[in-house]
Parts: structure tokens; sequence; C-alpha cells
């Protein structure tokens, strides 16, 4: 019996995949370096390895790169402020799910990115606790993130189901032991999603699964 539901962040709740695919790209190719949204997707969403090597293999120093992620963050930050990015239908799944289920969203997102996200989207109240970058070790596709979720919900792994988007959070939620249900979008329909306890085709028809 479920009695758990973690959330994946990006991609799953607000649409901001491609808001972080841009500035990065644009941060990069300011260095005259292309990142292709193939690129992006493999490195990041698959393989949880930022692209920051394609700097380096043009030259950049550590302090560059340093430089180009937090010129790619104040970007990022921008962008959120500026954007609707609450994804269709995700307000409604929340206030229905939450009447019934713990639910806690684990993301790979910095804390001061999230908290300007979710001014806009005013879901905090549906969550009884969210865990950001800052709180790991390692993030996805380590399984850090979702069994720090489970320690923090107090639940065993087979009463806590996992929502996610990308191939990178599918892993993390298997290696901790969690059944994923799948959401693929723009940015991962075409990603290997075996082992996923589901894979279905928008948040809304999440409520016809649990």
């Amino acid at each position: 019996m479920i009695k758990a539901i973690f959330w994946d962040n990006d991609g799953v709740l607000v649409d901001t995949e491609r808001l972080y695919f841009l500035a990065t790209q644009r941060v990069l190719a300011g260095i005259g370096v292309s990142l292709s949204k193939e690129q992006y997707i493999k490195l990041l969403l698959v393989q949880g390895m930022p692209p920051w090597y394609l700097a380096a293999e043009k030259g950049a120093t550590a302090e560059d790169i340093e430089k180009l992620r937090d010129e790619r963050n104040a970007l990022y930050g921008s962008l959120l402020e500026e954007e609707h990015i609450i994804i269709d239908g995700a307000g409604d799944v929340l206030e229905e799910l939450s009447k019934r289920y713990m639910m806690g969203i684990v993301t790979s997102s910095r804390s001061d990115h999230f908290e300007v996200i979710h001014r806009q989207t005013g879901f905090l109240k549906y969550f009884q606790f969210a865990l950001t970058s800052d709180l790991y070790s390692h993030t996805k596709p380590h399984p850090e993130p979702y069994l720090l979720a489970l320690e923090r919900s107090g639940f065993n792994a087979d009463e806590c189901i996992v929502i996610e988007d990308s191939e990178r959070g599918l892993t993390s939620a298997k290696e901790a032991g969690i059944r994923c249900i799948a959401i693929p979008n723009e940015f991962t329909q075409s990603s290997n999603f075996a082992g996923a306890y589901k894979v279905i085709d928008s948040l809304k028809e999440l409520l016809f699964h649990l």
C-alpha cells in the first residue's frame, strides 16, 4: 500500500528544463562552445554530468568554469522570473493526491532556484518536505536523494513511489529500492525507461494509477 509520493520537480511539476538548457547553452556559446539539445539530454538527464567539460576542452580553467557556472545560474534565475513554468494540471493533481498521501519533493535544483520557482507556483503547501541539491553529497542518478527522502518520510521503500521524468531520476529511485512512475516530456521522450513501474503520458493521468 502506497503511503508516500516523492516528486521530482523540474520537468514533472514545472516546465523549467528548457530554461536550464537555454541558460547553459547561451553561456557556453559565449566562449565558442556549441551545446546541442541531444548533448544536454545525454550528459545531464541521462548521466547526471554537467557539460562543463566541453569548456575545459576549449582551454577553460577551473576558475573560468566556476565563473561560467555562476553566469549560467544567474541567467537561469532571471528566466525563471520571466516565464510561466507551471505544468498544465499540476495544481489540481497535487491537491487531490495530497489528501491521501504524504508527499515530498526530491530535486537536483539549488535551493535559491527552487525558492524562485515555488514563489510562482504556490505548490509547497501540498508537501511535508522538500529536498534540494545542497542537502546531498551526491545528486541523481546516485540513490542518496531518495534514500534521504525515505528517511524523512519514515516509511519503507515498498510504501513509497517516485514520480520522475528522466533516466537519471529513474536510476536514483531504482537504486534506492523505490518504484518509479515515469512521465516523459519534450526533453526525455526518447529516453530509456526500462525498469520503471509504469510509464504514462501526462501528469493528469497519474490520478488513474494511484
